[in-house]
């Protein structure tokens, strides 16, 4: 195959999964860095036998962070690595730690594939994108934070819990900073193009709100570790978005230069994305509560990126 994604962090829980699904999927082939070369190895070898099974062509190689050159040319670098959240853990108490993980690893990535297009994964999300935005020097295009698809996909699931319906009759829309302080949209969550004020009541949603905000703090108390699956899954979904050139209006953390009234930071917002990357950030109408609701969540993203100088 032609195209290449590179998972850094790859043998990890999340990481694994994102390299899964694109193998999986024949999206690309797949090169796996983690700084347990071992691991590395042998999940992407593990990967890479199921690809017989599935009938993928994709080659998957799993290499240590000593072997960088071997994601050279990588059309999109999904970032995973990171210490995971553990209970009692915020997303913002891995501040630090991660960010210097973020110091190590974009420098690797620009130096073999300084026309890649990254996605960060690691917590704090969006701190950790503006990060890698100001570290590589990228265009804000192509440095996209993995945060709303997984946040409206838990938001989806429980409006579909709460209604018994299929999530594929579901959209919803989740803005903000990827925390507590994110910021649900019901009226513009839908089921078969119906707004879901229309079929649940408004203490219901909230509670559904409320279980979209605290979706990965609830995984991560019961299974003691960060989620993986669904975020996994998530970033994948972008990575296929951007190699199909599929022009798929999503909500991602991006760098905001005025829209939304945010100016130079990361927050999550809805845009197109594409082959290029962002290709159109697309500013919804708000009510003064919604907008007061997101500078509320920015806010709480420019302590994290104060704190880190970024």
């Amino acid at each position: 195959m032609n195209r290449k994604v590179t998972v850094v962090g790859g043998a990890g829980n999340v990481g694994a999964t994102v390299a899964r699904v694109v193998a999986q999927k024949e999206l690309a082939d797949v090169v796996v860095v983690d700084i347990a070369e071992s691991k590395a190895a042998g999940v992407a070898l593990d990967i890479y036998q199921s690809c017989a099974v599935d009938g993928s062509a994709a080659r998957v190689l799993g290499v240590g962070t000593n072997d960088f050159a071997a994601s050279a040319n990588s059309d999109v670098v999904v970032i995973t690595s990171g210490m995971p959240r553990k209970p009692g853990m915020s997303r913002d108490d891995l501040l630090n730690t991660n960010y210097n993980i973020m110091q190590s690893v974009t420098a690797q990535v620009v130096k073999y594939s300084p026309n890649t297009i990254i996605v960060p994964v690691a917590n704090p999300l969006d701190a950790m994108a503006q990060a890698v935005y100001r570290l590589s020097k990228f265009p804000r295009e192509r440095v996209i934070g993995m945060a709303g698809v997984l946040d409206s996909a838990r938001m989806r699931t429980f409006i579909a819990m709460e209604l018994n319906v299929s999530v594929e009759n579901i959209h919803a829309f989740v803005l903000g900073g990827h925390g507590d302080t994110m910021v649900p949209l019901p009226r513009y969550s839908t089921v078969a193009g119906i707004p879901i004020t229309e079929l649940i009541s408004k203490e219901r949603i909230d509670a559904i709100c409320k279980r979209t905000a605290d979706g990965g703090a609830e995984i991560t108390k019961l299974v003691g570790t960060s989620a993986w699956y669904a975020p996994g899954s998530a970033a994948a979904e972008m990575v296929e978005i951007i190699l199909k050139d599929k022009k798929k209006i999503v909500p991602c953390s991006i760098f905001l230069q005025g829209e939304y009234g945010i100016r130079d930071l990361f927050v999550g917002v809805p845009v197109k994305l594409g082959a290029r990357g962002v290709e159109e950030i697309i500013q919804i109408k708000l009510t003064p509560e919604e907008d007061a609701a997101l500078k509320k969540s920015a806010g709480a993203v420019k302590e994290l990126v104060d704190v880190i100088k970024v």
